[in-house]
């Protein structure tokens, strides 16, 4: 099938440093979190401001690659499911998918809520999101 080959743009400041310490989603009270990025994306940047909700794609440098089926939410009592039904990070390829608001913007930071990675998870990629078609 092949290998394709991610470039970080840039990666997550935040006070969550212990996976066993995190909030498995965003909204169940993670921490604001800080957004840096690298100077070569500056201009892909430019449109995005405080209030903006996007998509953010990191790569969960700390999983388990090797991992198929886990205990949904690390629940023991439930039974295992394939990790592609689950929101696990531990995955053949673990790409995190976070959807986050923009609080603040200071050149290449932006300040954002509801973020549950860890302090130096790399970032792969940022997409606003989208209303429905039937909105636009």
């Amino acid at each position: 099938m092949g290998e394709y080959v991610l470039r970080s743009i840039g990666a997550v400041e935040s006070p969550l440093t212990d996976p066993s310490e995190a909030p498995r989603q965003g909204d169940e009270g993670a921490p604001d979190a800080w957004l840096v990025f690298e100077p070569a994306v500056r201009e892909g940047l430019r449109d995005l401001g405080p209030g903006t909700e996007v998509l953010l794609f990191t790569w969960l440098d700390r999983a388990d690659r090797d991992v198929l089926t886990v205990h949904p939410r690390g629940d023991v009592t439930r039974p295992e499911s394939g990790v592609f039904s689950t929101r696990s990070p531990h995955r053949p390829n673990p790409v995190g998918l976070h959807r986050i608001q923009i609080v603040a913007v200071d050149g290449l930071r932006m300040r954002v809520r509801d973020l549950e990675a860890l302090d130096g998870t790399p970032i792969v990629d940022i997409k606003p999101v989208l209303e429905p078609i039937s909105d636009r």
